[in-house]
């Protein structure tokens, strides 16, 4: 299973394989055609009062992993990810400017645990 990240405005590749968007919200300024996505998982965000508790603060990432992955457990956008993630090459799209605390990097971990 190969499993990247990229921000949502990063311009897409043929080596991304499928492009799955992460985020509940759509990322501001990036047309649907310019993103490419192939799908929209937006269940398997996280729900908007953790977003907003987390912040992207770096000294609540631990707590925000911990919250984030008991949201995830058994829900069908996880399962659902996890059958798109068993496919092939698989890339986690997301909108946020910190790329080593962010949903995907988390969703990135739960999904190679898995294999």
């Amino acid at each position: 299973m190969k499993i990247m990240l990229k921000r949502a405005y990063e311009a897409p590749a043929a080596s991304d394989g499928m492009r799955v968007l992460v985020d509940r919200l759509w990322p501001r300024g990036v047309s649907k055609d310019e993103a490419r996505i192939d799908h929209w998982l937006k269940e398997v965000g996280p729900p908007t009062a953790l977003r907003q508790w987390f912040g992207h603060d770096p000294a609540r990432w631990d707590e925000f992993r911990s919250r984030y992955r008991k949201e995830l457990e058994g829900s069908a956008a996880w399962e659902e990810l996890k059958a798109l993630a068993r496919h092939g090459k698989l890339t986690l799209v997301y909108a946020a400017k910190d790329e080593q605390h962010n949903n995907a990097v988390v969703l990135k971990q739960m999904l190679q645990e898995q294999a």
